[in-house]
């Protein structure tokens, strides 16, 4: 398997957001879920997830598992209830809390170590998403110091793993939303705002092509949740595009999850507990297996509706295409080892217990994802 190597962080001539899709790809293609048609009803797309889905599990597990991985928080936020558990919960608050993590995942390819970091979200520059900028300008000061917790920046915690940036390989998210990357990969003309040259000179940003599609010509639907004009000036050098599933190393894939986004991916996972995945598809793993939620009105909801889901629905753009791919993040995984009703499902972006928002704890949480080769 190939994997490109970007050596130095000198300026490239820069790219107009229309031709950030022409970037080079990365990793090997994988082609379990190739017979899944995306033009066919959802019943059908969901029939055939299902179907595809063993042969992905013994295809993936032949390939190995990465060297390490670990989990680090970023912060923890307020987010609409209404957005998060989509219709299904009875509580007053309108808020609940989540709290963002970061992955490091580690693997050897001839000999040499290779670098994803998962989630990198620089959350002081995602204030300036539409959506959260208006949230904080609504939000006195005090209140946001008791519901806003910063754990630590990307950087710090890279520095309390003795990961220095060179050594990034990849960096990747399940979708751009809230997402400004200038200061990660540098860009092509200097910025008011942030350094001109890149925090991970040897790192490539990789996206599913789909999503930086969208980038260019955004829908109404999309505008709060995106900065697009942070993406004009990136050094299109430091992007690869990539088209469906694909696995980057041993035990290491992002797969294409379309519908939370058009463009959204998941981080999959083989490690000494079983496979695992990571995503925003929901906010926690109880959404993907509903009827063990003890959140008020969450289980009655999912068995009034016939729903084996709780999607996370700030942007429903295509929630027949998300609730397939939460369906599919599902039947690839394994069962928890602390707790077999749930799946070994993430959430980058997880349910986190608030006194401040009644009626939101969350019935279990994974909080991490830790695994180290023999």
């Amino acid at each position: 398997m190939a994997l490109t190597r970007r050596r130095n962080a000198t300026p490239v001539a820069g790219a107009a957001l229309t031709d950030l899709r022409d970037v080079p790809s990365v990793g090997t293609r994988i082609d379990a879920f190739k017979a899944v048609e995306r033009s066919a009803p959802y019943g059908v797309q969901l029939r055939q997830v299902r179907q595809a889905a063993a042969a992905f599990r013994t295809d993936f597990l032949s390939t190995g598992t990465p060297t390490s991985v670990v989990t680090k928080d970023l912060i923890t936020l307020p987010y609409p209830t209404r957005f998060g558990l989509w219709r299904a919960a009875l509580t007053p608050s309108p808020y609940l809390s989540i709290t963002n993590r970061m992955l490091v995942v580690r693997w050897d390819e001839q000999g040499t170590t290779r670098t994803l970091v998962f989630e990198p979200s620089d959350h002081e520059l995602g204030e300036n998403t539409p959506y959260f900028a208006r949230l904080n300008a609504q939000t006195p000061a005090a209140v946001q110091k008791r519901i806003i917790t910063r754990h630590a920046t990307v950087l710090d915690n890279l520095r309390a793993l003795g990961i220095a940036p060179e050594e990034v390989d990849y960096l990747a998210f399940d979708h751009l939303h809230t997402q400004d990357v200038r200061r990660w990969i540098g860009t092509t003309t200097p910025q008011a705002d942030v350094p001109w040259e890149p925090a991970f000179p040897n790192a490539r940003l990789v996206a599913q092509r789909e999503e930086l599609e969208a980038m260019a010509d955004l829908h109404p639907l999309q505008l709060p949740w995106y900065q697009p004009e942070t993406y004009r000036d990136l050094r299109p050098d430091a992007i690869a595009a990539i088209d469906g599933d694909v696995l980057l190393g041993p035990g290491v894939a992002l797969i294409a999850t379309p519908g939370h986004t058009l463009g959204n991916q998941s981080l999959v996972l083989s490690t000494s507990d079983g496979i695992w995945a990571v995503s925003e598809d929901i906010i926690a793993v109880e959404c993907m297996a509903p009827e063990y939620s003890r959140i008020p009105g969450v289980a009655k909801h999912a068995r009034t509706w016939g729903r084996e889901a709780i999607l996370n629905t700030n942007t429903p753009e295509a929630l027949a295409d998300q609730y397939n791919s939460v369906l599919k993040e599902k039947s690839i995984v394994d069962r928890s080892q602390c707790d077999s009703r749930f799946p070994q499902f993430l959430p980058s972006s997880e349910l986190t217990p608030s006194p401040y928002f009644p009626g939101t704890k969350p019935t279990f949480t994974h909080g991490s994802i830790t695994h180290r080769s023999a």
